[in-house]
């Protein structure tokens, strides 16, 4: 089974669980540019589908203006990395503090 190389908006619609307007006022702000064809149907790549996360991650999770987001992503940094290292590091210290907890328990019991 081959993977699919171009997305429809509805298909990244459903992948990334955003309404199709939210897209397209995404692409209207210069945020996404798709592949159009002849026809002028959107097409988008797994690099679109990518910055899509992204964006939602920083605008809708972070709190991040569009321009804030925009200047975000063009730094070239990896908010999706950087997140998941911080919310691994929160469970590690959470983890940690319930451990001692327990462990405190134990001993007075």
């Amino acid at each position: 089974m081959t993977e699919k190389t171009y997305f429809t908006i509805s298909e990244i619609a459903l992948r990334t669980k955003l309404p199709l307007y939210t897209i397209r006022y995404w692409e209207a702000r210069a945020l996404l540019r798709p592949l159009r064809l002849a026809s002028g149907h959107r097409r988008y790549t797994k690099a679109d589908l990518e910055k899509i996360n992204n964006l939602k991650d920083l605008v809708l999770l972070k709190g991040y203006t569009l321009a804030g987001a925009r200047k975000f992503l063009r730094s070239g940094k990896k908010s999706g990395a950087r997140a998941v290292q911080t919310v691994n590091a929160a469970k590690s210290d959470l983890l940690e503090e319930i451990r001692k907890e327990l462990n405190q328990l134990i001993k007075e019991l």
